[in-house]
């Protein structure tokens, strides 16, 4: 053997190699064990950087790429590529700039529109939304998003509060139409999406459509100057008030657009939109990703529970987007075989973790892609790593391009807490806390149109020290000791329910408008196997007064979209007040809206009859055990 081993010597290691792979193992033992999300962390910040820094080196070229302007390169690029698929008719890339360009020949040549001017649309779900929305984002105009649940006053309220110089109202809507058609301003100009009308002074917008011409209006009268320039409204509650109209600016546009791709999209997937396009979901993250990637979209007018994995298959699906509503009702679906899909992500925000955890079970291996962020806000959180139940992780890096804050607050005064020297203080990990981001020039908050006091309201100052400057988001998350952050409560006068903020002030509003009624008190409850709080309202009638349930009913189902008429009614003979004389709403939300420990009449929104019924032992069990549709 030894003169073999002459012959053929054995290789001698270097003497670091050992040492050197020891060192690796080790670092690698290390960071699964103390740092197990760094690949995850690292990944996903390099993607955020690479978008910022391709905006960036874009502004530095001269260059102003807005999702107009990518939309309309692709329209070039890829003219047969299916853009939207709508109850089984495809629009391609081509055909919808083409219809979109028809709409901006037909507003330039009759609207009388000039850049920047606003215009409100009222349209649900349709591929003529988009058509309008682009063809006016064509000729530079500002688009308010209206939200068709919305009636009355309140969408009064959101009209004007835009300013628009014309109103374009889709046409299974004109049954809204008519009930504001009166009150509007009387230089609005209105325009409906049909090709003749029966009502006066409004004009119709398919007969010129379809005989406008395709050819594209001059460039320049959409170029933007500046990202930080208007190009939308979207309404939103807040926390207090009738709907405001958040500013969204390009830049915003284009964060909300990258979403998609951020979460691991690419060209080639579908995605399914069931949500309304005037939410930011929707529209922004929806059709705006669609655009960033080149991808195809799947249109549903409404969202069907029953229809909603046929459709996947049916049309190849494989990024769904979703609210956390949503979830639960495809969970509360019968079981039948629901595996055999495409789906491989599903993006969106408010679920809860048993229903997470329900949903992988049921629907195979999906990739639910969980995000947090306000439609008027200057922050966002992306869960990037999978974590059941939280919104997103935050880090040293992300905190440093994104920085924010959770503080204290006090829940009796609905205010932040300051201590002695004015300054507002920052709660533990694991402790609940106020979310607020700081305003700078890199991510800045554009507020809300034509109310400044609103706009004003949204930021804090002097929080830290002397000059600083806060946006409010009106959330309280927590942070828990891996930095993964998770959505606790809402604060001020709303709750959630049915993924829309409902603002307890408007819903007061309505119901102090009955005869009979002096007080109201509107606040959220929960309901168990349910996301969000459904609303209750304490009433104290007007003496010698009685509760006419049919006019309640009446009047909430009038006024107020469906997602905001109280669910439960609790008559009360004195209004309890807080020591600051606010209505007392914290120990009304614990009591909640059990009959069997509330002495004071309760009654329930009884769908199925269409009226307020007597809320008893029986109807409480019916819905705490999931049998009564709420």
């Amino acid at each position: 053997m030894s003169g073999w081993d002459d012959l053929y010597p054995l290789p001698v290691l270097p003497s670091w190699l050992p040492g050197t792979a020891v060192a690796i193992v080790s670092l690698h033992l290390i960071q699964k064990l103390f740092f197990p999300y760094f690949w995850a962390d690292l990944r996903y910040l390099l993607k955020v950087l690479t978008y910022g820094l391709r905006v960036e080196m874009y502004r530095l070229q001269g260059r102003i790429v807005t999702i107009l302007d990518k939309f309309v390169k692709l329209a070039e690029k890829q003219p047969h590529k299916p853009f939207l698929i709508y109850e089984g008719k495809v629009h391609t890339y081509r055909d919808v700039d083409r219809r979109s360009n028809r709409i901006a020949q037909v507003f330039l040549h009759h609207g009388a529109l000039k850049k920047s001017d606003t215009v409100a649309l009222l349209m649900s779900n349709e591929p003529d939304f988009i058509h309008v929305w682009f063809g006016l984002a064509k000729l530079g105009c500002v688009v308010a998003f209206l939200n068709f649940n919305v009636r009355s006053r309140s969408l009064l309220h959101c009209v004007s509060s835009c300013e628009p110089k014309i109103l374009v109202v889709g046409a299974d809507l004109l049954g809204t139409l008519e009930e504001i058609l009166p009150n509007l301003q009387k230089d609005l100009s209105v325009w409906i999406m049909t090709k003749d009308s029966t009502f006066p002074s409004v004009h119709t917008l398919l007969d010129k459509i379809e005989a406008a011409s395709e050819d594209p209006v001059p460039v320049n009268r959409r170029s933007a100057n500046n990202l930080k320039s208007s190009v939308l409204y979207i309404f939103t509650s807040g926390t207090t008030g009738l709907p405001k109209a958040a500013v969204i600016s390009h830049m915003q546009v284009l964060k909300g657009a990258a979403g998609l791709w951020a979460f691991g999209a690419t060209a080639e997937d579908i995605i399914y939109i069931t949500l309304p396009l005037y939410h930011s979901a929707a529209s922004l993250l929806g059709i705006g990703g669609c655009i960033e990637l080149g991808a195809t979209c799947v249109l549903k007018k409404k969202f069907s529970a029953s229809q909603f994995w046929s459709d996947c298959k049916k049309y190849n699906v494989t990024v769904i987007q979703y609210i956390g509503e949503l979830c639960r009702y495809l969970c509360s679906q019968p079981v039948e075989g629901e595996k055999n899909h495409k789906v491989r992500l599903a993006v969106g925000n408010g679920v809860r973790n048993d229903v997470w955890r329900e949903f992988l079970g049921r629907f195979g291996p999906v990739k639910i892609c969980e995000f947090y962020g306000a439609t008027e806000g200057n922050i966002c959180f992306m869960n990037h790593t999978g974590k059941i139940g939280s919104v997103g992780r935050t880090n040293f890096f992300y905190k440093l391009f994104f920085p924010f804050d959770l503080i204290k607050y006090n829940f009796q005064k609905d205010e932040p807490i300051r201590n002695k020297q004015g300054w507002c203080e920052k709660v533990k990990k694991g402790e609940a806390g106020l979310l607020i981001s700081k305003v700078n020039a890199k991510n800045p908050f554009f507020g809300y149109a034509g109310n400044k006091r609103h706009t004003e309201k949204k930021l804090l100052c002097e929080v830290f020290k002397k000059g600083d400057l806060y946006f409010n988001t009106g959330d309280l998350m927590v942070q828990d000791h891996e930095n993964f952050l998770y959505f606790w409560d809402r604060t001020g006068d709303t709750f959630r329910w049915k993924g829309e903020n409902v603002a307890t002030t408007e819903v007061s509003d309505v119901i102090v408008m009955l005869d009979f009624i002096q007080e109201v008190n509107v606040y959220g409850v929960s309901v168990p196997d349910h996301e969000g709080k459904a609303g209750m309202a304490s009433l104290i009638l007007k003496q010698n007064t009685s509760l006419d349930l049919e006019q309640m009913y009446k009047q909430v189902v009038t006024y107020l979209p469906s997602y905001a008429c109280p669910l439960f009614l609790r008559v009360q003979k004195k209004m309890e007040m807080t020591g600051t004389f606010k209505q007392q709403k914290l120990r009304l939300v614990d009591e909640g809206f059990n009959p069997s420990t509330i002495t004071d009449p309760l009654y329930f929104l009884d769908n199925s009859k269409k009226a307020y019924v007597l809320l008893t032992k029986e109807v409480y069990e019916l819905i705490l055990f999931g049998k009564m549709k709420l």
